[in-house]
């Protein structure tokens, strides 16, 4: 079977830069690794297809024959070089392997130095209440992390003391195992990839070069913030390894349930209590918002769930240009704990309103005619 053109087996230009071949390399290798696809066949060529795709479009020369003479070059040069005693198919795996599954995992650096290992990201939750979303807020929160130990200034060595390079991997933090024809490289058992040891630990952090401490932070939350949102402060994670950089911690907002409002993006909206009176005569009530009271204008017979539109009254959000509205729907309140008296005025009141005929309620004798029809079946 014909092999396919190695730009195509990674998806990429024969203009490809040296950096694009090792990420789209890795891109395919993290997919299709037997360990992720076990017993699938199929992945398994596909991984080792890209594998030597790279092989070849990672070498400069390789590339070169490739580029110039096709699958055919590179099958001489690779017979040419195995005459000469060049590395064989077990070298040229691990040396991939290495590469690019040393990048991907944090394994060692090249040159035999001790590996570095960035902190890790931290993730806090902050509840918030809709006035500290909606204008902004600062607000201190206490987060444990592990920071660098103080004593020893992240080396893990006791007071004049200091890490020595590992016997075992030579300072590398991998070890190659040859496993019939191929080798592969695992973390160094001895150091557990560090590339060193302590001899004599540090007191205070026992040899870890981090300690468990409580930080206290000021976090400012932007204007505008809703639930689900996260506010990232870069290196305010764990501390590094070896030298390594920290983390960063991301804080997720979470806005509290308000008594009164409810938000959906940059509007808001509430429920208004009127009275009897007041939907059928018409007046002015107070409506609250996030900038204090407002007057309302009720109209004459206004309808319960009418819904009024306070404009630039909402939130203005923060990837947003323009503040958003707030939407009252007036909800009409039936009067309770009625007096005898009270009670005898809205009889007649009701009275009244019936010998109008159906002029006073068109809802209502809309309503009972469409469910005469319903049933009647016309």
């Amino acid at each position: 079977m014909s092999k396919r053109d190695y730009y195509k087996v990674l998806d990429v230009p024969k203009t490809a830069t040296e950096a694009e071949i090792k990420k789209a390399y890795r891109r395919l290798a993290m997919k299709y690794h037997p360990d992720r696809n076990p017993g699938d066949s199929e992945a398994e060529e596909r991984f080792k297809e890209a594998k030597e795709a790279y092989e070849v479009l990672a070498d400069q020369q390789k590339r070169a024959m490739y580029d110039q003479y096709g699958h055919a070059g590179v099958e001489a040069a690779a017979a040419g070089a195995r005459g000469r005693g060049g590395p064989g198919p077990a070298d040229a795996f691990g040396d991939i392997f290495g590469d690019v599954f040393g990048d991907i995992f944090g394994t060692a650096r090249r040159g035999g130095r001790s590996q570095v290992f960035r902190g890790a990201d931290l993730r806090y939750e902050l509840e918030l209440d809709l006035h500290q979303a909606v204008f902004g807020h600062t607000v201190e929160i206490e987060v444990p992390k592990l920071i660098e130990c103080e004593v020893c200034h992240g080396t893990g060595a006791a007071k004049g003391g200091s890490a020595v390079t590992c016997d075992t991997c030579g300072g590398a933090g991998q070890v190659r195992i040859s496993q019939g024809f191929f080798q592969l490289q695992q973390t160094c058992p001895k150091c557990r990839g560090a590339g060193t040891l302590i001899r004599n630990p540090c007191d205070a952090c026992f040899g870890q070069g981090r300690v468990r401490r409580t930080r206290k932070l000021s976090v400012k939350i932007p204007a505008g913030v809703d639930t689900g949102d996260r506010i990232r402060l870069a290196g305010e994670g764990e501390a590094g390894r070896n030298g390594g950089p920290p983390g960063d911690l991301y804080v997720e907002v979470h806005v509290r349930e308000h008594p009164i409002f409810e938000r959906d993006g940059e509007h808001l909206s509430c429920e208004v209590p009127i009275s009897f009176a007041t939907a059928a005569l018409g007046g002015t009530v107070e409506v609250p918002t996030l900038d204090g009271n407002v007057a309302l204008k009720i109209p004459t017979e206004t309808q319960s769930g009418r819904v009024f539109r306070l404009r630039d009254k909402g939130v203005k959000p923060v990837r947003g240009s323009s503040r958003g509205d707030l939407f009252c729907r007036v909800v009409i309140e039936t009067p309770v704990h009625l007096s005898a008296e009270q009670k005898e005025l809205i009889h007649q009141l009701d009275e009244s309103l019936r010998h109008g005929g159906s002029r006073h309620a068109p809802r209502e004798k809309g309503f009972f005619e469409g469910v005469k029809r319903f049933f009647s079946g016309a």
